[in-house]
């Protein structure tokens, strides 16, 4: 099964009513952080009064909300996905490279590397369907990774970096090469999708018009 992939599944001999325990058997240089679940079992028993006690009732469904682990936003889930990839990208890095010695230039090279996995095709200037947002046919131009997709990893990774300790100022993911980078994928691929990447200017809402200025009051020593 899909969701056991990663895991060893042990069971105890002895005791067949024990329960099944989950050993991870990830490589050893892998940094995974895991929550650790304790599961409690009750045997059910066979007396006459099929019926559990009020105050076991209340045991267990208090052992059982405090077991459940709070569930993270996906925003944070994908950040935390997003950390883990790029350190093991730092730890493949021939030769090995840490986080302190990080630069701009390495974000460079991770972004070109997950080029490779894009989906998303972009036009050569030599192609008939540059500049064209619907193909009519298919083309033999490559896949990229989509300037959204990039922008909001670096956004992630940038807010990821400086929750694990590192200065706002040494933030590789915020350094003016990774900044010209993304805005030269941005506009190259607005051209060659024949897409808009401008963001909409919010309308403000119509003001009322003032009111008239109030004639000035009549001057009396005019009569005299």
């Amino acid at each position: 099964m899909d969701s056991l992939q990663g895991f060893e599944i042990e069971t105890s001999n002895s005791n067949p009513s024990s329960a099944t325990i989950l050993t991870p058997c990830f490589p050893a240089n892998l940094s995974i952080a895991t929550a650790s679940t304790t599961v409690n079992t009750t045997s059910t028993s066979t007396n006459a009064n099929p019926s559990p006690a009020p105050a076991a009732v209340s045991s267990s469904s208090s052992s059982s909300s405090s077991a459940s682990p709070s569930t993270l936003s996906r925003y944070e889930n994908q950040k935390r996905r997003d950390w883990n990839t790029f350190g093991q990208y730092l730890r493949n890095h021939r030769p090995p490279l840490s986080l302190s010695r990080c630069s701009g230039a390495h974000v460079l090279e991770f972004l070109r590397y997950l080029d490779q996995f894009g989906k998303t095709k972009v036009h050569t200037q030599l192609c008939p369907f540059f500049g064209h947002p619907n193909p009519p046919a298919p083309c033999p131009c490559p896949l990229r990774q989509a300037w959204g997709s990039l922008d909001a990893l670096i956004g992630r990774l940038r807010a990821a970096f400086e929750e694990h300790g590192g200065k706002p100022e040494a933030n590789p993911f915020g350094a003016r090469a990774v900044r010209l980078y993304l805005r030269e994928v941005r506009d190259s691929q607005s051209k060659a999708r024949g897409i808009s990447y401008e963001k909409k200017k919010r309308k403000r809402p119509p003001q009322a018009a003032a009111p008239p200025p109030l004639p000035p009051p009549p001057n009396g020593n005019q009569n005299q």
